[in-house]
């Protein structure tokens, strides 16, 4: 008996439904131990998203076993400083490289970029249009647009920390201490720690001679004015954070902000307003105490006093409303209760 061709074809269709099925799960499972080898072989822990990698990351059943960060970047728009692409991906790989010092054998989120030149049609299947871009896709992620997280651009400018922060709170995943390099490397320590101690025996001559720098009193001064500068305008936390002066209007391309709205970060350009405004007071006042009481004329001595307390709680009333607008704090003025 012959036997019809609908019966062959379901026949054909039973046999490779169990194949197709075999397949697509060993994909599946060599997927992650083929992230976590392409992860060891960059000294950061950060992957190159490729077009075909991505297909195959999304081709995996949902949820996946892991999570993953995009950095994207275009390095077309390096040269343009108010973005700080170089800067920021520098941080994304400090990012990568701490959580794995930190969380050794962790699998559970993988770190990669993705670059605009290599990538444009995977640029365009998640909508970015803009950069610095920062997205975080979830295990159950399948609509990349509507299910992927991304990271507020202006909470790039505080950097690894902020990133970190980011993805402690989208996947409750514990990042760690961010590990930066040192500033001056063990042999520049040990160069400067030679060439000090060969100096020294012509550096302490000269010192007890007289007649250097070090005797000058004027450059005492203007050495106790920077040190004030640079304590009371965050200098320091600017260049441990490598805080950018400005950053870009997310809103408005083509504007760039100063001044950003919100505690535990400053810009670089708002910790000098706030130095300046700091030292004013500060050369005010020395002015007050050690010139001004020289002076015989009591007329003058009281117009430039007020004139000074004028300008000096001018600047400290724009230091308050900065803070106030950053923090949404304010700062009340009472009188005593035993003053009533």
């Amino acid at each position: 008996m012959a036997i019809s061709k609908t019966l062959i074809l379901i026949a054909i269709l039973l046999v490779l439904v169990p194949l197709n099925h075999s397949f697509s799960s060993s994909s599946d499972e060599d997927l992650l131990p083929e992230l976590i080898n392409l992860r060891s072989q960059t000294p950061t822990g950060v992957i190159h998203l490729s077009d075909h990698l991505l297909r195959r990351i999304l081709s995996a059943k949902s949820p996946r076993p892991f999570s993953f960060l995009i950095f994207f970047d275009a390095k077309q728009l390096h040269s343009k400083p108010e973005l700080s692409l170089p800067t920021l991906k520098n941080e994304f790989s400090l990012l990568s490289s701490s959580f794995l010092a930190n969380n050794p054998g962790n699998n559970k989120i993988f770190y990669f970029t993705i670059e605009f030149g290599d990538s444009q049609a995977s640029f365009g299947l998640f909508g970015v249009n803009s950069l610095p871009h920062l997205r975080l896709i979830p295990p159950s992620a399948t609509d990349l647009k509507k299910d992927s997280i991304q990271m507020d651009g202006s909470d790039l400018a505080r950097l690894a920390e902020s990133m970190a922060e980011f993805v402690e709170a989208k996947t409750k995943l514990t990042v760690g201490p961010i590990h930066r390099p040192p500033m001056i490397s063990k042999k520049q320590i040990a160069v400067i720690i030679a060439a000090g101690l060969v100096l020294s025996p012509f550096l302490v001559k000269r010192v007890l001679s007289g007649g250097t720098l070090l005797h000058d009193k004027h450059v005492w001064m203007a050495g106790s004015i920077f040190v004030y500068f640079f304590s009371v305008s965050g200098a320091m936390h600017n260049i441990i954070r490598k805080m950018p002066m400005f950053m870009m209007d997310r809103e408005d391309p083509g504007k760039l902000v100063f001044f950003y709205q919100g505690s535990g970060m400053q810009l670089g350009a708002e910790g000098f307003a706030v130095g300046f405004l700091y030292t004013i007071v500060g050369l005010l006042l020395a002015f007050m105490t050690n010139v001004l009481v020289r002076l015989k004329s009591r007329t003058v001595q009281r117009v430039v006093m007020l004139f000074a307390l004028f300008i000096s709680f001018w600047a400290v009333k724009k230091v308050i409303q900065l803070d106030n607008w950053k923090t949404g704090y304010g700062i009340h003025a009472y009188w005593p209760s035993g003053w009533k």
